[in-house]
């Protein structure tokens, strides 16, 4: 919790109002919760109660439902709600006068030191400042739905925000386990939507423009590209008439199938047609991170599939836009690359940030792109900002050229964007971080594990750890998307896994949650598995045709019998974590309350233990079990002998007389 706020309140029992109420309790924080009638406050309370319940038969709670909701007070009293509260976060309709309504009432009523926040996603947050005379407190913070499911928070600085009072928000947003991105200027739309808008506008230009089909812009952008739905499916599940209406309100020109779409109040799913048929208007979820990772496009009335796919379909006008738009925002100071990257993946599902994919593309290609599109139409769209020419002019144009978005060089150190990395008293730590996806594995954090392991300092490195972040997965597959548009023979898996196998130190996989496909691989591919009596091991891959490419097969089939080898692949299903220890897949299975101390137990043996004779019993325990007998033995007959010379043998034995603790150096 922060230490500077103990209580909150939350203005709105809406789908955002009890999302965030709830988010906010679960993170031990007293709150209240009001709205304007006693019927909306009583729906929110109990749209909670059933949520925490979903959560606890999930065992996704760390504490009991009542537990949480002993934490949480409702009522219709305005005064009453933000009279002691740190922090009130307002979550209204989007109506600006109502939203100004709301906090010229909070300037009178919340105590002087409280911060004001408002989860608007598109209003000016100077605009509902202006109706305070503290403007220097309010700040916005733009959840995403539902906040429950939702990672990313954007922390908006109004024109007169002070900088104390946008960090201890991003500060609260971390200790409600949230992930904030700064929006240092106050700009329509802010990031996330404003990077996300050439998404959906470009792809229905085309279509108007009659230069491709619905099903094909969205099969490509899925299949090819890699995005977790396509701007036409997208568009139907938040609704045609919103992208409508924030185009007209900015000014710009709209797309001539989105109008028809609009007058003909075929709106998307709430009114059963909209690009596509829904029928009775049934909803489903598309994006999928549950094995390795789903197909898109498989919802009720959404059709498309990869035979949908067009060759022809210039995704570059789409992702160019995009990347301008990104480009603007660095320019004018909004947002960093990091921060936009970071927005896109958790806010919009991108398979990998805008910026970091530009590096890939070459920005000069993309500006390249651009100026062909403006200079043949002169629509004002395609008018390059001017930082993405900066860029290109600098000769900063990507990867290639060792600097783009981001710095490249050998001397610039790497920036990781899919895994953490933590060094300390020999330990080091690598945690899976990609938690929109269940931290799938995808070609960036495989390169990025990779990185690691090579360039680790084995001076200092005892021993190494696997983790997921996030409270659901170790790792729930490989992310099939992240591969999108790669030939069969251009895909390397099994690079990262054999890097993680023959690393000279011993390695252990700390899973908790799913450990699935890629996952299980990665878990394979350690030395020693710990995991949590919740998690799930299993190889889906069979039920989309694949077998586990990573070296799945031949590990399961020399740690287990033949038979239960084969049946984890030829049958695609999960086991639970007892009955992967009873098999012999993992070292212990333990229940959550244990799975620190016992962690802990095994990585001081592995941190303490000599550098020498671990790393010569890796290795010919490895090379032996792959060799016959006699080759075997005869190995670990010559390590023992090299062993006998060591000076950690000879600690070791000093300990022993002495009775101590040996202080193995490694040498």
């Amino acid at each position: 919790m922060h230490a500077d706020i103990d209580r909150v309140a939350v203005l709105g029992a809406g789908n955002m109002g009890h999302g965030i109420t709830e988010v906010v309790a679960m993170a031990g924080y007293e709150v209240t919760m009001r709205d304007v009638e006693p019927a909306f406050v009583e729906e929110g309370y109990g749209e909670i109660e059933w949520s925490l319940e979903k959560l606890a038969e999930k065992d996704r709670l760390d504490e009991s439902p009542a537990a949480v909701l002993s934490r949480i007070e409702t009522t219709t009293d305005l005064e009453m709600a933000v009279d002691d509260a740190d922090l009130v976060v307002e979550a209204a309709p989007e109506e600006l006068d109502l939203k100004r309504e709301i906090f010229a009432d909070l300037d009178e009523l919340a105590p002087a030191g409280a911060i004001l926040a408002s989860n608007t996603s598109s209003l000016p947050i100077t605009d509902v400042a202006a109706a305070t005379d503290r403007s220097e407190r309010v700040v916005g913070t733009h959840f995403f739905n539902p906040p429950v499911k939702m990672d990313l928070v954007e922390v908006i600085y109004g024109d007169e925000t002070a900088d104390e009072t946008a960090e201890t928000a991003a500060e609260f947003v971390e200790s409600i386990d949230r992930t904030p991105i700064d929006v240092r200027e106050d700009v329509r739309g802010f990031v996330v939507n404003t990077v996300l808008g050439p998404f959906g506008d470009e792809a229905a230009w085309m279509v108007s423009e009659g230069e491709t089909e619905v099903r094909e812009a969205d099969a490509t952008m899925v299949h090819e590209r890699g995005y977790p739905m396509g701007p036409f499916e997208l568009s139907d599940m938040t609704g045609i008439d919103i992208g409508y209406r924030v185009r007209t309100e900015a000014g710009e020109p709209i797309p001539p199938i989105v109008e028809e779409k609009v007058e003909r109040e075929e709106l998307g799913r709430k009114t059963g047609v909209g690009y596509y048929d829904y029928g009775d208007g049934a909803a489903s979820e598309t994006l999928q991170a549950d094995g390795d990772a789903g197909d898109a496009g498989n919802g009720d009335g959404v059709d498309y599939t990869a035979d949908d796919v067009s060759e022809a379909f210039d995704w570059l006008r789409i992702e160019a836009r995009i990347i301008d738009e990104a480009a603007g925002l660095v320019g004018q100071g909004v947002a960093t690359p990091e921060d936009i990257d970071t927005g896109l993946r958790l806010g919009a599902g991108f398979p990998e940030g805008p910026c970091r994919r530009a590096d890939k593309l070459g920005l000069d290609t993309v500006l390249e792109k651009l100026e062909t599109l403006q200079e043949a139409t002169g629509a004002e769209r395609y008018e390059p900002s001017n930082h993405l020419r900066e860029l290109v002019e600098a000769g900063r144009t990507g990867e290639d050229a060792g600097a783009g978005f981001y710095e490249y060089g050998a001397d610039a150190g790497r920036d990781y964007t899919t895994i953490d990395v933590e060094l300390r008293d020999g330990l080091l730590t690598v945690t899976l971080d990609r938690t929109e996806r269940l931290n799938a594995l995808n070609r960036d954090m495989m390169d990025e594990i990779v990185h690691v392991l090579e360039t680790a300092d084995l001076e200092t490195v005892r021993a190494v750890t696997f983790e997921g972040a996030g409270d659901r997965a170790f790792s729930a597959g490989a992310d099939v998307t992240g591969f999108a548009g790669v030939d069969p023979h251009e895909v390397e898996v099994t690079p990262v896994f054999r890097t993680v196998a023959e690393f000279p130190r011993p390695t252990l996989a700390k899973i908790d949650g799913y450990c699935l496909g890629g996952g299980h691989e990665l878990a394979l591919a350690c030395d020693l598995r710990i995991a949590t009596t919740d998690s799930e091991f299993g190889f889906p891959e069979i039920d989309l045709g694949l077998i586990p490419g990573g070296g799945g097969t031949q590990r399961v089939v020399r740690m287990l019998t033949e038979a239960r080898a084969k049946e984890l692949v030829f049958r695609g299903n999960r086991i639970d974590a007892d009955t992967a220890e009873d098999w012999g897949l993992i070292n212990r299975a333990v229940p959550e309350a244990e799975f620190g101390t016992t962690v802990e137990e095994f990585v001081d043996d592995l941190v303490s233990g000599p550098p020498v004779a671990l790393r010569k019993a890796k290795q010919v325990m490895d090379e032996g079990r792959d060799a016959d007998i006699d080759a075997g033995l005869r190995m670990e007959s010559q390590a023992f002998g090299l062993l006998l010379s060591t000076e950690d043998t000879s600690e070791g034995a000093e300990a022993f007389t002495a009775d101590r603790e040996p202080e193995f150096e490694g040498r």
